[in-house]
């Protein structure tokens, strides 16, 4: 992980650590909660029940942003490799791409820059891991963390997966340029 610091909260890995893991799923069933969506289609209670999973490095992260003075969860993002079949023929099969998920802060932590750290941590992770294109879906409701990934250098794109939901957006960002 990179040497940033922030004076509120610090960033840990946490794949070995139980504690950590029992954090992570905490913090991803109040995500699930808040969206009130049913991601079975996205096979989430294997991805929960078998974490740390494809966030496993080296291909993989899974980051939790703590309360420096208390140790209290504030955030939590997940990165891992991922293979599609190229549906918008974009002629860009062959880079190797990652994908963002479950980004979740508190509400008591929102607007300290928590969700901005950690995205900027797993893109490090990303480049360091030789990933070329990072890819996420977000929903069209979620306007904050929409203008957050549009300010780290994601821009909207043509769907990389099939999903049920209807108001999904699927975003990406290049990591082999500058800018």
């Amino acid at each position: 992980m990179s040497a940033a610091t922030h004076p509120n909260f610090h960033l840990v890995p946490a794949y070995t650590s139980e504690v950590h893991l029992s954090t992570v799923r905490s913090l991803f069933t109040a995500y699930t909660t808040w969206l009130d969506l049913d991601l079975t289609f996205q096979n989430y209670a294997a991805e929960l029940a078998a974490l740390p999973g494809a966030y496993a490095p080296p291909s993989g992260a899974l980051l939790l942003a703590l309360d420096t003075d208390s140790s209290t969860p504030l955030s939590v993002i997940a990165l891992r490799h991922f293979t599609y079949d190229n549906p918008t023929g974009d002629g860009s099969a062959s880079n190797r791409r990652c994908e963002l998920k479950r980004l979740y802060t508190v509400p008591e932590a929102r607007g300290r820059g928590v969700a901005r750290a950690l995205v900027r941590e797993a893109l490090e992770i990303a480049r360091g891991a030789g990933y070329q294109v990072a890819l996420l879906d977000t929903l069209e409701k979620m306007k904050a963390a929409r203008g957050l990934y549009a300010s780290e250098g994601f821009v909207e794109r043509g769907k990389y997966y099939e999903t049920p939901l209807e108001d999904t957006v699927f975003m990406e960002k290049r990591l082999d340029i500058e800018g």
